[in-house]
């Protein structure tokens, strides 16, 4: 399960992602909007902006936008900035590499050659999603529950 740091870093994601570049999103007012306490959220996007997802501009006019275009901030890279490696066992992890305890020889346990295949599996489809493919799924959600007809009377 991704952790609530991560769910509010997406929350904030999705909303810069649909407020125009060129106009920064106080703290203050993303953490409102978005019912994210402040602090955390500060702790959140400075990570966020130290892993080149997130702009930030101080003064008047400043705020936080989006680095890159909403197509090319992968669920996966945002995943690793706050989360570090995503593997399933400790012993795939790239940054973070623990041989497991009770492992006799890593190249015959059974355990780790079937995470290797849903390790794979699932770098692929994170590195594969992108912020905007949240957006969209999310507004086309909304869309349809905006279309439902309610014909009780």
């Amino acid at each position: 399960m991704i952790s609530k740091k991560t769910k509010y870093a997406f929350k904030a994601l999705m909303h810069l992602a649909v407020v125009p570049n060129d106009q920064p999103v106080l703290i203050a007012d993303l953490a409102r909007e978005e019912s994210i306490p402040k602090k955390f959220l500060e702790f959140i996007l400075l990570a966020l902006r130290k892993g080149g997802v997130l702009n930030s501009r101080i003064g008047r006019g400043g705020g936080y936008s989006l680095a890159l275009p909403a197509n090319r901030i992968s669920l996966g890279s945002v995943l690793r900035i706050l989360e570090g490696d995503i593997a399933p066992v400790q012993c795939l992890s790239t940054t973070h590499y623990v041989r497991c305890e009770e492992c006799h020889d890593e190249r015959t346990c059974g355990i780790r050659l079937a995470m290797v295949d849903v390790n794979s599996a699932l770098s692929a489809v994170l590195d594969k999603l992108t912020l905007a493919d949240m957006v969209e799924r999310s507004e086309r959600e909304a869309g349809k529950l905006r279309n439902v007809m309610d014909f009780s009377i």
